[in-house]
């Protein structure tokens, strides 16, 4: 089947843009971080193409809100008066979703110019924050107080607040799934995030760019502090960065109108999108992603694309558990550098914009090659999902196409379990966390464990529970799966201990 070049979709710039003033007071903000990356991805395209984009996609910031909403300010600085705007949820697999979203629009006639742009500056929204240097300072403290930061309700009230504190249930319960020990389960992470601070080290555009080794990744240490059991500092997102990264999606014809070369070009394949309950003690277990993995199957296979065929992946990776499920869905090695660009730990983890970056080192791996690569995005609380392949050469994707593969998802999904609040007596430890303050000293475990009828509940470790805490992190033997007992006393939080 021949397609017509009008309906092609095709990624013609990428721009970047990393801001690290001397003082505080000189920083982009979040929307001048968006406007400068798109400016680049402009001039790496040859220039002349936002003043006639069509459509204008802006991820959700956190980092200067009283900037909300930015889209209009955004297409006014870029001369984009032609183009509707939208912006979206600061989501990690947003850029993902957009970028397939874009290749829609092209591929319908609906348009022939699509731009999208993301940035946060919250390394100089808490530096502003904490010298109140100016009177533009954020009033607050934009990362802590931003919606998703909310103490209220059961599972917030038990130490499960912001994703930290989410994402190591799944690496502990999937540990004990796959009959990992903890070491073993380090060693992976360690040697993921080992490649990815080597990619980062090579990249100019990363943040952080010195390579470590595997046990230094996962070893505590007054540099390395724990953060929540079994991360460390460098094993999760590096949110403290002032960076922004665009995009520009156009047809195949509209860039052989332009004279562009078309071996700089990057083809588009199909992608896939799914996600999971937003309730987090309403998922059916914690060692699997029925949304994941109907993304990851749903997207190679729309693609005719044999994992062992990809030459490159860029795995999301702002907590290991997260590459880690994605890496044994689709067959990728743990040897193999599981990104382009980085990784949020090493190349920085802006928030929802972490993709672009990904998307924009993608375009720039590809060109010229007649290669392939698959970009996963993941956001929320494990929540959300998209993927989608990108192409040196063309892919022959017909566009546009119904990337929602929700309904799979939900056919592969297990049982709930029902959730209850108020249970006292025996139980099955299901998985757990502990939190640690800054001193790197344990200030409260999480379990979340399974009565015997079958319902899921929570109950907390106090820090002063020593023997428990240390049961549950030391490693000699395996806590999930582990019979305990859940005492409760008035309306003071349940607690858990071991039987």
């Amino acid at each position: 089947m021949t397609i017509d070049p009008e309906r092609i979709p095709v990624i013609v710039g990428v721009g970047q843009v990393s801001d690290r003033p001397e003082h505080a007071g000189d920083g982009l903000d979040s929307g001048g971080l968006m406007v400068e990356a798109l400016r680049r991805a402009n001039a790496d395209a040859g220039g002349g193409w936002l003043a006639a984009a069509d459509h204008l996609a802006v991820i959700g910031q956190i980092s200067w809100p009283q900037l909300n909403p930015l889209d209009p300010a955004v297409a006014e600085a870029l001369g984009m008066s032609a183009a509707t705007t939208e912006q979206t949820p600061p989501h990690g697999e947003t850029p993902v979703r957009l970028l397939n979203e874009a290749a829609n629009r092209i591929g319908a006639g609906k348009a022939r110019i699509c731009a999208v742009t993301g940035g946060e500056a919250l390394r100089t929204a808490g530096q502003l924050a904490k010298a109140r240097a100016t009177k533009d300072a954020p009033k607050k403290d934009a990362l802590r107080d931003a919606p998703h930061r909310k103490h209220t309700g059961y599972a917030q009230s038990h130490g499960l607040v912001v994703p930290v504190d989410v994402y190591p249930l799944y690496e502990n319960a999937c540990r004990a799934a796959w009959g990992q020990s903890l070491a073993d389960a380090q060693h992976e992470s360690g040697t993921i995030w080992s490649h990815m601070s080597e990619v980062a080290a090579a990249n100019p555009a990363a943040w952080m760019r010195t390579p470590f080794g595997p046990q230094e990744i996962v070893a505590p240490d007054a540099d390395n502090r724990p953060i929540a059991f079994p991360y460390t500092k460098l094993q999760v997102a590096n949110a403290a960065v002032n960076m922004g990264a665009g995009f520009i999606v156009a047809s195949l014809a509209e860039a052989r109108r332009r004279g562009l070369d078309e071996a700089r070009l990057v083809h588009i394949g199909h992608g896939a999108g799914a996600n999971e309950p937003t309730d987090i003690l309403a998922r059916a277990n914690y060692h699997a992603s029925p949304g994941m993995a109907a993304v990851l199957e749903e997207t190679l296979a729309r693609n005719d694309v044999a994992a062992d065929a990809i030459d490159h992946v860029e795995l999301y990776s702002c907590f290991p558990c997260v590459p880690k499920m994605a890496r044994r869905i689709i067959g990728w090695p743990a040897q193999r550098p599981a990104t382009v660009f980085g990784g949020l730990t090493f190349g920085g983890g802006p928030i929802g914009n972490y993709m672009s970056h990904a998307i924009a080192a993608m375009v720039h791996t590809l060109r010229g090659t007649g290669e392939t690569g698959l970009l996963f995005g993941n956001g929320g609380y494990a929540t959300h999902n998209h993927a989608i392949m990108l192409s040196g050469r063309a892919t022959g994707a017909a566009f546009p196409q119904d990337f929602d593969v929700q309904a799979r998802a939900d056919a592969a999904r297990g049982a709930v379990p029902p959730l209850d609040e108020t249970y006292a007596g025996a139980a099955m430890l299901e998985t757990f966390t502990v939190h640690y303050a800054r001193d790197g000293s344990a200030r409260l475990g999480t379990v979340v464990a399974l009565t015997p009828d079958g319902a899921r509940t929570l109950a907390i470790v106090p820090a002063d529970d020593g023997a428990t805490i240390a049961a549950l992190t030391d490693g000699r033997t395996e806590p999930v799966g582990r019979p305990g007992r859940i005492s409760r006393e008035g309306e003071a939080l349940s607690q858990w201990h071991f039987a």
